[in-house]
């Protein structure tokens, strides 16, 4: 099922949504990663076997909605994100949601999980894919260069790593707080297939992803924090804020005109 345009505007305003009713911040984050991640549930992990972990665990509310999206999650579902007894915590839990195989947040561990699932597949002569998505601030993490030392090793052509790389992180930008840029010059000396790509671009997402590759594959995701409300984009607070209902109403208008 190829992703529209309409299916994506529909899934940003659910997120608002779902954010707002909650009281939860988070959002720019969650915003910056919706396409990657609707992209990949509606084309990619149709597939039997193909598999997805998302490291940066904070932007959970867009896996949901994504997840929600393909009726995998149900509306009353939604309707209880962050609350008591939720089956929909503020970072994925380990069990309850279709297609969440492991529970993370604490960034810098999904790419080992990642590998690891990658690894299997190949010792179990198992069908399927691996993509991870994680952030760009999780590349300050030495657990992170220990995983793609791994799967280099290794040549896991069955992994793709996705790059969330919106330049902000919760005490600033990343170049301020520890920078790793250009973070693909950093990553090239490893022999990984590297290909660095506006994150909002849905053809440019599809054309990373399907471009053939003998090992493991990293996509950099160019994207912009708070993507499509202008009161959020490039902004560090939206790292944490909640909205308000003016907000909340005005992103939504921001949604429905773009």
């Amino acid at each position: 099922m190829r992703l529209s345009d309409e299916d994506l505007k529909k899934a940003r305003k659910r997120l608002l949504q779902m954010h707002f009713e909650s009281g939860v911040g988070h959002i720019g984050g969650n915003l910056s990663a919706l396409d990657a991640m609707m992209i990949l549930q509606h084309e990619y992990l149709r597939s039997d076997g193909n598999q997805f972990i998302l490291s940066k665990g904070q932007a959970a509310g867009a896996l949901y909605v994504s997840l929600w999206s393909r009726g995998l999650l149900s509306e009353d579902d939604l309707k209880r994100f962050h609350m008591e007894e939720t089956k929909l915590p503020a970072h994925p839990p380990a069990i309850g949601i279709p297609g969440v195989l492991f529970a993370t947040g604490s960034l810098g561990h999904g790419l080992s999980l990642a590998a690891g699932t990658a690894l299997a597949k190949r010792f179990n002569s198992d069908a399927g894919h691996v993509y991870c998505l994680t952030s760009d601030g999780e590349w300050q993490e030495g657990s992170t260069w220990e995983a793609l030392i791994f799967l280099c090793h290794h040549q896991l052509a069955g992994l793709t790593i996705l790059v969330d790389h919106n330049s902000l992180q919760g005490f600033g930008s990343t170049d301020a707080v520890a920078s790793m840029n250009p973070l693909a010059d950093k990553i090239r000396g490893f022999g990984i297939q590297i290909h660095s790509i506006d994150g909002h671009d849905l053809g440019a997402i599809r054309a990373a992803l399907d471009a053939p590759s003998s090992g493991p594959k990293l996509v950099i995701l160019n994207t912009i924090k708070g993507h499509g409300v202008s009161y959020m984009e490039n902004r560090m607070e939206w790292h944490y804020l909640p909205l308000s209902e003016k907000q909340y109403k005005q992103a939504l208008m921001e949604v429905a005109e773009s």
